[in-house]
């Protein structure tokens, strides 16, 4: 399947995760599931803008009192009054506008606009906040589907909401397979340190979901098909390193028929990450990703980043598009991904695994090699080289998120 469709196609078979209602401070990155209301008109009271003096008619204007944001409403004005006002503070019923301290001039208990550091009055603007000129109770403010950024969730609390009500997030298994794979320390000869762990559990929660646990599973059918079976039960979906490619020790596919799945994606035309698995039982996801570790790394941004954004019912990550420095040459019938720095204008592919060793130490070009992380460590993005892309034409890019 071609890289472009595999990854449209495992967002839209998802269906969004239930609903759950969850206080604030826990709803960072969620996506809305029911429309936020206010609650309360904003701004809830008319209130200076500036500070400075709130008037009534025209100057000189004898000052009356203070007041402060957080006290009282004052008395009216008259004409020919002001009070001295903070922003925010209630405007006093009669005030026409705030005069601002750097557009008036006091002498004793009388204020005098006008002659401030400006040397005049803005006439057009008052610098005061009605009620309700932001927003009104009962006024949708955010939308089923917005992912709730920082900003959301202050707007949220600025119109008195503390609970929303969210898309549950996804919750993952990360099964790793391998007699040779160990999860900690030195590997000794014949055996692999597992670096496919540390990297989806790295990037889960930046895409969102929940890590259940990382698990090692021995090289045989049996364990396999345990480990998943179990996995279907306690999670929403499994991803399983290794074993899903046509080696002798490559036991997904047996698993799955055993399990009735329905096969969804099996293998995708990229380079790296060839063989990818997307497959389904009832309402659960497993996910075969190749035992390489920066073929697994490409394999979870082909599927599992636009899955998880489907479950989580967000709409399918948009990819910026930057211009390539290089002439890399594109693979007439393979999309590949390669790891760039981005700065922000253009993109260069790192073929080195360490920064210093370009362009004055070149090292040996790695940076398609599947097995081996290095380049990728340094990089900013995935640049993505369709089959007809051509040199120097910008490419679409793969953020690659810093952690959860």
């Amino acid at each position: 399947m071609p890289w472009h469709e595999a990854r449209t196609l495992a967002h839209r078979l998802a269906d969004p995760l239930p609903a759950e209602t969850v206080p604030l401070a826990h709803a960072a990155g969620r996506t809305l599931a029911r429309p936020v209301l206010a609650a309360v008109d904003v701004p809830a009271f008319d209130n200076a803008a500036m500070d400075g003096y709130a008037v009534r008619g025209p100057g000189p204007w004898r000052v009356t009192g203070r007041v402060l944001a957080g006290h009282p409403t004052p008395a009216p004005l008259c004409d020919g009054q002001a009070v001295e006002i903070a922003t925010g503070a209630p405007l006093p019923p009669g005030a026409e506008r705030v005069l601002r301290y750097e557009d008036s001039h006091r002498d004793a208990d009388v204020v005098y606009g006008g002659v401030g550091v400006n040397g005049v009055v803005d006439e057009q603007r008052t610098h005061i906040r009605r009620a309700g000129e932001y927003v009104g109770a009962g006024q949708e403010v955010l939308s089923p589907g917005d992912v709730l950024r920082p900003a959301a969730l202050g707007l949220a609390a600025s119109v008195g909401i503390d609970t929303v009500t969210v898309r549950r997030r996804a919750r993952v298994r990360i099964l790793v397979t391998g007699d040779e794979v160990v999860g900690a320390g030195a590997p000794a000869p014949g055996k692999v340190r597992d670096a496919i762990g540390p990297t989806l559990s790295a990037l889960l929660p930046a895409w969102g979901a929940e890590l259940d646990i990382v698990r090692y599973v021995r090289d045989e059918q049996a364990a396999v098909t345990r480990a998943v079976t179990a996995s279907l039960s306690a999670v929403d979906v499994t991803l399983v390193g290794g074993a899903c490619s046509v080696g002798p020790a490559d036991y997904l596919h047996r698993v799955l028929q055993d399990l009735d799945a329905v096969v969804h994606i099996d293998g995708v035309a990229c380079r790296p990450g060839h063989p990818q698995v997307l497959a389904q039982t009832g309402t659960q996801w497993i996910v075969g990703l190749p035992g390489n570790p920066f073929a697994a790394l490409v394999a979870a941004t082909t599927i599992v980043w636009p899955l998880l954004a489907g479950l989580a019912g967000q709409d399918l990550p948009r990819l910026p598009r930057a211009a390539l420095a290089d002439d890399t040459p594109a693979d007439k019938r393979h999309t590949r991904l390669l790891p760039v720095r981005w700065d922000g204008h253009q993109v260069r592919a790192i073929t080195s695994p360490r920064p210093q060793d370009t362009p004055t130490r070149p090292h040996a070009n790695v940076a398609t090699q599947s097995g081996y992380l290095g380049p990728a460590a340094h990089a900013d993005a995935l640049a993505v080289l369709r089959p007809d892309s051509r040199p120097g034409e910008p490419v679409e890019l793969v953020p690659l998120p810093t952690g959860g």
